[in-house]
């Protein structure tokens, strides 16, 4: 990435490598996935105040009612994302921080981030900004209504929990796509979705833990 966020202490790249060392013994494989990880900054993706804290596993709050997810769940909702293959065209339903979004983009070669909350958009258009990602768009709208002027996509990831996966993301996955994304309310769980020429297949795996997928979108 283009920019310089090495840090120092907490926040410096042998934190970071000590992240993808527990990252692989909790299963992670894919080593495209950890080059990934250990390519973005986590620490630039949270509150000043939480970054020593930046590399834990664990979900951290970042203002809007918002959690930037443990490095696991990314790292994980990743490997299962690519499936041992380069991505070519991605939608990210949910920005949030951009922390996901950054670690897609050294995994796709297009990726579309949505986000519905008009003012963590900005800041996080913001912080973006400095990685000089080229081939990053994002667009402040409604993640249930997806993106279909530029669809479809052969990877769809989402970010918050919904208990029914919208039928126009559905149709927004290419044939030989994937979907993952946690589905439930009190109860969730990791999901994928595949997409072949006869139709959806629907795989559950881990137990989750996200904010709710809602509608529509807000300025703040």
């Amino acid at each position: 990435m283009s920019a310089d966020h090495s840090g120092i202490g907490m926040t410096s790249q042998r934190t970071r490598v000590r992240m993808i060392e527990r990252l692989r013994a909790q299963g992670i494989n894919d080593e495209v996935v950890l080059a990934a990880m250990n390519a973005v900054p986590r620490h630039v993706f949270v509150e000043e105040a939480l970054s020593s804290r930046a590399y834990d596993d664990v979900a951290l709050p970042i203002n809007f009612g918002q959690t930037i997810s443990s490095p696991f769940v990314v790292a994980r909702m990743s490997e299962l994302l690519r499936a041992g293959s380069r991505l070519n065209k991605v939608l990210e339903v949910g920005t949030g921080c951009g922390y996901q979004t950054a670690v897609l983009a050294q995994l796709a070669d297009e990726v579309y981030s949505v986000e519905r909350i008009g003012s963590l958009l900005t800041r996080t258009r913001s912080r973006l900004r400095e990685f000089r990602l080229s081939h990053v768009r994002l667009k402040h709208a409604d993640g249930m209504l997806g993106l279909p002027e530029v669809a479809p996509f052969d990877g769809i990831i989402m970010a918050a929990a919904t208990t029914h996966v919208p039928p126009s993301l559905l149709e927004q996955l290419a044939v030989g796509g994937r979907m993952v994304f946690p589905k439930g309310s009190q109860e969730q769980y990791l999901c994928v979705i595949e997409r072949n020429e006869h139709g959806y297949t629907e795989t559950v795996l881990d137990e989750a833990r996200f904010v709710p997928m809602l509608s529509g979108i807000v300025e703040s």
